[in-house]
């Protein structure tokens, strides 16, 4: 005899067997198609008994069995079968219902149910397959028939389980192998960034190094020379004064040298020399802004003289007829890493004076840079151009490596990553507002002070 609630021929495997006991993850999940367990569902005893014995010599197939419908379910989700024998009919709770509720339960949704009846009638099996049966076997069946129904039902249900869990291993695989490439692409851009930065160091040290010495030195002796110059101006009027006739040489060579025009023009080239070496001297001081040699480390900067210092070095570039509007508030002094900041500000402004020479039509092209303070004292730097925008469809990829828009050797895809990057340091945000035709606006916002 068997008991009411169960009878084993042999152990079954549970489910969490299948897990590992570290993480138990669906990449670790090995399912054996070969496991039958059957849970026989019937309220009448001596027909758990039969089946039991119709069984008891397969020594593949572990039998359970339950007589109170009310317990099937949570017996079903202790043993985890293969197969479920449900019968048609009870009295107590409707073979059909405790089908829904299988199919409603998410342990045991999915696996296969084989409907027992004493009825070969059309509208019943047409009922059972309705509530989700995936077999109907008049009781009590052929042995031969009923062993192979349940092999065949219990390897397609293991089968499934089988390419599910493979399916997930799969996904996470491809999702380990998505973060990998990730962090392999953020990788290479760090590195890139690195020697940028390393190599732009050296060229500006190099480069100012080389030009401001001499250009120190003649603008130095400016204040010599304009004195020589008017000593001898003086001079020769002195003596214009003091011996007022001159001689046939002397008027044939003040006539030849134009002396009056030498005595007007020599005073203003002194001072256009002047100014043009001032100017050098303001482009190198943009340069060594610019790059921050002497400021690697984390530094409270004024942040306007790096946009300012940016400017300069783009100036060649915005002579082409962009017009620059800048609209800064009095920012206090930002805590950043400024070369990498001036960096950012190089990306952001040199892709908005690309997009606007790109422009055909021969509209005013703008660049708006505007600074303020929000009212989470972050400081917020806007750019803004009147280009023809960034299309919806690349606007989430345009701070992904190595996306870029432009032809080839015209665009590495580096810029905005690098200055995501950069900005993500600073623990900032960035972000970017394009329409079609209407601009685009970088956004960014970073904290006056680092937190370490």
């Amino acid at each position: 005899m068997i008991s009411t609630h169960t009878a084993i021929s042999k152990a079954p495997l549970p489910l969490s067997s299948l897990l590992t006991p570290d993480d138990q993850t669906p990449s670790t999940v090995h399912i054996n198609t070969d496991i039958v367990t059957v849970l026989l569902v019937d309220d009448q005893l001596i027909i758990g008994e039969a089946v039991c014995r119709l069984l008891s010599q397969e020594s593949d197939i572990a039998f359970h069995y339950v007589n109170d419908p009310a317990q099937a379910i949570q017996k079903a989700i202790s043993i985890a079968p293969t197969v479920i024998l449900l019968d048609m009919i009870m009295p107590d709770i409707d073979g059909l219902m405790l089908l829904r509720w299988f199919r409603c339960h998410p342990a045991t949704r999915n696996i296969p149910i084989v409907m027992l009846s004493s009825k070969e009638e059309p509208q019943l099996k047409a009922d059972a397959f309705t509530a989700g049966a995936n077999d109907y076997l008049i009781k009590l069946p052929n042995v031969v028939e009923l062993i192979a129904r349940i092999r065949y039902h219990s390897k397609a249900y293991n089968n499934i389980k089988a390419l599910s869990a493979a399916n997930a291993t799969s996904q996470l695989q491809s999702k380990k192998l998505e973060q990998t490439v990730r962090e392999l692409q953020n990788t290479q851009v760090q590195l890139i960034q690195t020697e940028k930065m390393s190599s732009l160091g050296r060229m500006v040290a190099g480069l100012a190094h080389e030009i401001n010495n001499p250009i120190n030195f003649i603008y130095g002796n400016f204040v010599h020379l304009d004195n020589y110059n008017e000593s001898l101006l003086n001079l020769v009027q002195l003596y214009q004064k003091e011996y007022p006739s001159e001689t046939s040489a002397i008027k044939e060579y003040i006539s030849e040298i134009n002396l009056d025009f030498i005595s007007q023009d020599l005073p203003k080239i002194l001072s256009s020399m002047r100014i043009g070496t001032e100017r050098i001297r303001e482009i190198i001081l943009s340069l060594r802004n610019f790059s921050r040699l002497d400021q690697a480390d984390k530094k409270a900067v004024n942040l306007h003289e790096g946009i300012d210092s940016t400017l300069v070095i783009l100036n060649n570039r915005l002579k082409l007829g962009i017009e620059v509007v800048k609209d800064f508030c009095d920012l206090p002094l930002v805590e950043c890493y400024p070369a990498q900041l001036n960096q950012v500000f190089m990306n952001i402004i040199s892709n908005a004076i690309d997009a606007l020479l790109e422009q055909n039509q021969q509209t005013h092209k703008q660049i708006l840079i505007k600074t303020e303070i929000t009212d989470s004292q972050q400081v917020r730097i806007t750019i803004k151009d009147n280009g023809p925008g960034i299309s919806p469809e690349i606007q989430s990829k345009i701070f992904d490596p190595f996306f870029t828009t432009k032809p080839v050797n015209k665009g590495t895809g580096l810029g905005l990553a690098i200055s995501y990057q950069i900005i993500e340091r600073h623990h900032g945000d960035i972000k970017v507002l394009s329409h079609p035709e209407a601009g685009t606006e970088f956004i960014v916002e970073i904290p006056t002070k680092q937190v370490n």
